[in-house]
């Protein structure tokens, strides 16, 4: 299993037969390099999107037309993107599980909000998210946009992830002490790395309080573009 960062929160997942695109904003965003957008999408036959804001949908829409693949996200975001672009979609929610390439992904709850920009202001996007990816013989926790909530009790015990992606950049998402405990509290992670950090100066810029807050856990934090091996 293959997990490439492509800035942000958007990362390249290879597992099972599947090479899933999850929330690949590409253009406009400061850390991912705009000669390295091929390289990324590279046989990608997914595209998963754990809510509506731009940081998270951006390059979406273009990708899914361009490679001809399929979006997976909450449904009504979806379902708008299948009447409004044309794309091919699958909407699901929280509970559900899809088969993804051998991979199955399930949606889980996250604490957040979920819009598109519109001309008036934001519209409505369906409820923010995560996702439970369980494949060659792991289970990822993709935490999506979140703050520490109860749930990720029952998530964690329930679904048992042994790899956390986890938001935690502050000010918009839990920052990397809030991340910290509740990797601690609610979860048994042998791996974490963390995202949504960095691209900003208003986002925490080093993962270090993370690292020392997690000991005995294996804390990565590849560069842009780097691909690590799970």
């Amino acid at each position: 299993m293959k997990l490439t960062w492509l800035g942000h929160s958007g990362f390249r997942l290879e597992i099972e037969q599947a090479v899933i695109l999850i929330d690949p904003w590409l253009t406009g965003n400061p850390l991912f390099p705009q000669d390295q957008r091929d390289q990324a999408l590279s046989g990608a036959t997914h595209i998963l999107i754990t809510h509506g804001h731009g940081d998270h949908t951006g390059d979406t829409l273009a990708i899914a037309k361009e490679l001809g693949i399929p979006v997976v996200g909450i449904y009504d975001l979806i379902t708008h993107w299948e009447k409004t672009a044309g794309i091919e979609g699958t909407g699901f929610n929280k509970g559900g599980t899809l088969d993804l390439g051998g991979a199955k992904v399930t949606m889980v709850n996250a604490a957040h909000s979920s819009s598109l920009d519109g001309p008036d202001g934001p519209i409505y996007a369906g409820h923010e998210s995560g996702y439970m990816i369980a494949g060659e013989g792991h289970v990822i926790y993709v935490s999506g946009d979140t703050d520490i909530m109860a749930d990720m009790g029952w998530m964690g015990e329930y679904h048992q992830p042994d790899i956390g992606i986890l938001s935690c950049g502050g000010h918009f998402t839990m920052d990397m002490d809030r991340a910290a405990w509740a990797a601690k509290k609610y979860f048994d992670f042998k791996t974490v790395i963390p995202c949504h950090y960095k691209t900003f100066p208003l986002l925490a810029q080093s993962a270090q309080p993370l690292t020392d807050a997690l000991p005995g856990v294996t804390v990565l934090t590849p560069d842009v573009m780097e691909t690590v091996i799970l």
